[in-house]
């Protein structure tokens, strides 16, 4: 068993300056979680205490049942993969995978299965005499990989490692390291700031904000059911599309957008009593894939409204369209690529309405 909890763990410098705040999370054995938010968010900070690189402030972090707060990194019983790939430049690949083994005493004749296992698994078996100076990005983060695989830890540590990689290698090792997993069957905890990282690799994510956990849960219900505003926006590329405004009677009313006469009918939308001061005020969340330019065959819970079209930019199957309804703020649409609508010209838009989002004003929290 090899469960990774952390017990309102937090992290302050210099005693002023909180990194992490109270986080509480089990990662259960031979789970795959992602550690998810933007640059400064503490996710990091939290990967590397559990590494044993950086102290505990408050709280405990315990690792198969035991509590590792005291307990050196070499004792942890963990491999971390870096961002940079840490190769020694002077030793063969082979060495470079043999390198710990060798420093633990371990028999020559078993340093020599593991590195040939790990190599077979990530397939640079044939690189094995070359150094790192001679390997493209993409078999020196298999290297880097292959180190802490042949040390069969019972936690495996990401830091961001695909962030130096082109696209098509991050998408390519995205599902190498996915493959590792349900191969090796090992916890793995995997930090990034790349959602869609996030949402293609883990069992489950742990959205987090200024040191703050915001929501912990699978990936496909982070993305249906956030739970406040920094979650909806966050999580979806391209991001969800916010408006602030009132809304009106209850399940079929409809929405009045702020600072313009935008106004958008409700039918079969899951509307929510909006708290608070009882105004009637919220913002609207509309995911970019919920708003279509021509009527879908089989929804009938769809509301148009007039849009101005601003931008038409095509991505392949696919088109964003970025539009204004007046007021000084500008969404995006994401639809399919046949029958573009011309840019300049104002534009009937349908919003699938049992898809919206509402969040209270005040709190963000999702209504």
């Amino acid at each position: 068993m090899a469960e990774v909890k952390l017990d309102r763990v937090s992290k302050v410098y210099d005693g002023k300056v909180t990194a992490v705040r109270d986080v509480e999370v089990t990662i259960r054995d031979k789970e795959f979680v992602v550690l998810v938010g933007p640059s400064g968010c503490g996710k990091s900070t939290v990967l590397r205490m559990i590494a044993g690189l950086e102290e505990i402030s408050t709280g405990s972090i315990s690792i198969d049942g035991k509590v590792v707060n005291d307990v050196a990194p070499k004792d942890r019983d963990i491999a971390m993969v870096f961002q940079n790939y840490a190769l020694y430049p002077h030793m063969t690949v082979y060495e470079n995978l043999a390198f710990g083994l060798k420093l633990r005493k371990y028999p020559k004749p078993e340093i020599a299965s593991r590195v040939q296992h790990a190599a077979d698994i990530l397939g640079i078996a044939g690189y094995l005499d070359r150094k790192p100076k001679a390997l493209s990005g993409g078999q020196r983060q298999r290297v880097a990989l292959g180190r802490a695989i042949v040390r069969q830890p019972k936690v495996f540590l990401f830091d961001e490692p695909l962030s130096n990689l082109d696209a098509n290698l991050r998408v390519q090792m995205r599902t190498e390291i996915s493959r590792l997993h349900h191969q090796l069957h090992t916890t793995m905890i995997y930090v990034t700031h790349d959602q869609i990282e996030a949402m293609s690799m883990g069992d489950r994510i742990v959205v987090m904000r200024d040191g703050i956990v915001q929501q912990v849960d699978t990936p496909l219900t982070i993305y249906h059911k956030p739970v406040n505003k920094f979650v909806a926006g966050f999580i979806g590329s391209p991001t969800m599309n916010f408006m602030n405004g009132v809304l009106t009677g209850d399940g079929s009313g409809s929405f009045r957008q702020d600072a313009s006469s935008f106004t958008l009918a409700l039918p079969g939308a899951p509307v929510a009593r909006p708290g608070g001061s009882g105004d009637g005020r919220v913002i609207l969340g509309i995911r970019p894939e919920h708003i279509h330019a021509h009527r879908p065959s089989g929804i009938t819970t769809l509301a148009p409204f007039t849009a101005q079209i601003e931008v038409v930019e095509p991505v392949g199957n696919e088109i964003f369209i970025y539009f204004s309804t007046g007021g000084g703020t500008h969404y995006v649409a994401r639809i399919a690529s046949d029958r573009p609508p011309a840019v300049g010209q104002a534009c009937e838009l349908l919003v699938d309405t049992s898809k919206l989002h509402f969040f209270d004003p005040s709190s963000e929290q999702s209504l």
